[in-house]
């Protein structure tokens, strides 16, 4: 049992969070880069490394206050090694190492995409064996853990990421970035059937969204504006919804896990949530909207249940292992 500081800085989102023994969030404190980025219609990696430069110490100090806890009553420092941008990720790292030499508290490194599955042990009872729908904007996974350290991937995107998708329709229909909340919310006043777009046909719990984008870019091209947005973006979110939630219960059942879990940035889509659980045949657990973005409740979440203590002479990498 320990109380970590978890450090996140993998992408565009600066984080700090205090989290006790995996599951009892005390403190989580963000500062989001969407604003800055959005002129360039994605990130910048020069851009976010300053930023989180600028923004890491003062977010660890106020969720150290707010979570009333000093560096004695932690059992250690964790932060992203990766996948993600190396020159944001480093300025989690080091401020990790600076924090956890100083403090003589260990060092403890976490993987982003199991940080996001452990997102689901904060304020739940949750135990493996499960099936994870891990979905963001460079991932697209069907994963199988049948304990706390370790998943055995059963499907994953061929071509593009869900949450990559999102973000070009959003940019074909003129929806702005990033594209994943703005999608959701256009499509919630938008007619599904108005536009029949097709599922990627993939053998398997395998994905393939790139089809998909090149169909709602042909039915746009051939639109006269001004165009149907809502109506768009219903149409599309209905189709990835729509295969997202067929392979992950196919996956369930053919492993006879007793849950599903969501995790990631588009497990935040609100008919996602709404569908995976309407037709599951298990319990459906997934974080609140703020645990599915990055954050650092998810990182100190999984330096409990799966981080591994590292050298002081530990790096980062930008890809999934």
């Amino acid at each position: 049992m320990a109380t970590y500081l978890g450090i996140e800085s993998s992408c565009d989102e600066t984080a700090a969070a205090v989290v006790k023994d995996g599951r009892v969030l005390l403190a989580s404190r963000l500062i989001s880069q969407t604003d800055l980025h959005q002129q360039f219609g994605g990130v910048v990696p020069e851009v976010a490394a300053r930023s989180h430069v600028n923004a890491i110490n003062q977010l660890v100090e106020e969720v150290l206050q707010e979570a009333k806890v000093s560096p004695k009553d932690l059992g250690g420092i964790a932060c992203t090694q990766g996948p993600g941008l190396i020159g944001t990720l480093l300025v989690g790292l080091s401020c990790a190492k600076a924090l956890a030499w100083s403090w003589d508290l260990p060092l403890v490194t976490v993987d982003h995409l199991m940080a996001h599955v452990c997102a689901n042990f904060i304020n739940t009872e949750l135990e493996p064996p499960f099936i994870a729908l891990l979905v963001s904007g460079g991932h697209t996974q069907i994963i199988h853990f049948e304990n706390y350290r370790e998943g055995k991937i059963l499907g994953q995107t061929l071509d593009d990421a869900a949450g990559e998708a999102y973000d070009k329709v959003a940019r074909l229909l003129g929806l702005g970035y990033p594209g994943g909340p703005i999608v959701d919310r256009m499509a919630k006043t938008g007619n599904p059937l108005s536009f029949k777009f097709p599922e990627g046909q993939v053998d398997g719990l395998d994905f393939s969204f790139s089809g998909l984008k090149t169909a709602v870019l042909r039915t746009v091209q051939k639109l006269t504006p001004p165009l149907p947005q809502a109506d768009l973006a219903a149409a599309f979110q209905d189709a990835v919804v729509r295969v997202l939630v067929k392979k992950t219960i196919a996956a369930q059942e053919k492993t006879n896990a007793k849950c599903i879990v969501l995790a990631g940035g588009v497990a935040a889509n609100s008919e996602l949530r709404s569908r995976m659980k309407e037709q599951s045949p298990v319990p459906v657990y997934f974080p609140s909207p703020s645990l599915c973005t990055d954050n650092a409740a998810m990182v100190a979440a999984a330096a409990h249940f799966c981080g591994q203590p590292a050298a002081f002479n530990i790096g980062v990498y930008s890809r999934q292992r």
